[in-house]
């Protein structure tokens, strides 16, 4: 085990990054920030930050020569600057390059057994075009690298729309993937540590706009419910394969038949934050037992039932009257201008 005391690393200094410090700090952990920001969201309550670049190779050496554990925010990061942090880093540099890159993310998932949407991997208009007649319409494009919250994607709802829609994506390498009917989407959060020993923590529906997560919901509907059990063996089956230390969130469609594996995110979730007030362990918390090989807490819900809203640009402005109201949490992330789509907090209201 790593003592309380020591230090954690987090390359990254967004608000995920905040919520960790926040957690491991209640366990008695020092966190040290990595980021090229000059005053990023989550140094506000860090013991550390050192600015630096996330491909500067030499620099995340020495940033992780002063912790004792390493982990990481978000995975839109170079993976080769990281093979130095090999022996400290946690969950391994594996399940980042896996979860970067959707195509070689969704060949992992089929390889693990779970199901994905039909898709194929494009990188000219004619292989868009061939990949709509081959999956039809309505097909979606997306970019095999740095895309989130609805980011770089683009709907192909009829053929001819192809050319216009490869084009909004920047006619970047994607992956082409037919849209399918599902009647709710929903995440299995779970923790692994280091030797297999494995948490899940009740399944949250989540409801989208604009492709950004406004709302989850716990307990889910019945919808969701009656593939608890096939989502959390698939979400099991894909930590196991990557060797995965630390939280993992494996989003869902409930289709009619079966789950279908959307995609995966090594870390903690945004669709998570409701265990904050909402379990008795929170997703950050639990994060933090797994990369210091502490035993994992408890999943237990604290109510009947919890919801987190995002508050995502102009939201933040109702900070008065969400502080006033009793019973919800609030959470504001430090982030300064509340530009459209940028999260900067959220709220949490738990049912007794």
């Amino acid at each position: 085990m790593i003592p309380p005391g020591a230090t954690i690393g987090i390359i990254g200094g967004g608000q995920l990054g905040r919520m960790l410090s926040v957690a491991a700090a209640q366990l008695g952990y020092r966190c040290h920030i990595f980021d090229p920001h000059e005053r990023p969201c989550a140094a506000d309550v860090a013991a550390e930050f050192t600015r630096g670049a996330f491909d500067d190779a030499a620099a995340l050496e020495r940033f992780a020569a002063a912790c004792d554990v390493v982990t990481y925010e978000f995975e839109n990061l170079a993976v080769e600057p990281l093979a130095g942090l090999a022996g400290t880093l946690r969950p391994g540099a594996r399940s980042l390059a896996v979860a970067q890159d959707r195509a070689e993310e969704k060949r992992f998932i089929e390889a693990s057994g779970a199901p994905v949407a039909p898709w194929r991997a494009v990188e000219s208009l004619a292989e868009v075009e061939a990949a709509v007649a081959e999956l039809g319409c309505p097909l979606v494009l997306k970019t095999r690298r740095y895309g989130y919250d609805g980011k770089g994607q683009a709907w192909v709802r009829e053929p001819g729309e192809a050319a216009a829609a490869w084009a909004a994506i920047g006619e970047q390498p994607a992956v082409a993937e037919r849209g399918i009917s599902f009647e709710a989407e929903f995440s299995v959060i779970m923790a692994r540590g280091l030797h297999g020993d494995t948490a899940f923590f009740d399944l949250p529906e989540n409801r989208h706009e604009g492709g950004i997560l406004r709302r989850s919901l716990v307990p889910a509907g019945p919808e969701v419910k009656r593939h608890a059990a096939a989502a959390r063996r698939m979400a099991q089956g894909i930590a196991d394969a990557l060797e995965h230390v630390g939280v993992l969130t494996v989003e869902f469609f409930a289709c009619a038949d079966a789950p279908i594996v959307n995609e995966i995110a090594p870390r903690v979730h945004n669709s998570g934050h409701w265990t904050i007030e909402g379990a008795a362990t929170s997703q950050f918390e639990q994060h933090v037992r797994a990369i210091c090989e502490l035993p994992l807490g408890s999943t237990a819900l604290r109510g009947a039932g919890a919801q987190m809203d995002n508050l995502i640009g102009a939201d933040v402005d109702r900070w008065p009257e969400l502080v006033s109201e009793p019973g919800a949490a609030l959470h504001l992330y430090g982030k300064g201008e509340a530009r459209p789509g940028r999260k900067m907090g959220h709220c949490t209201r738990v049912r007794v």
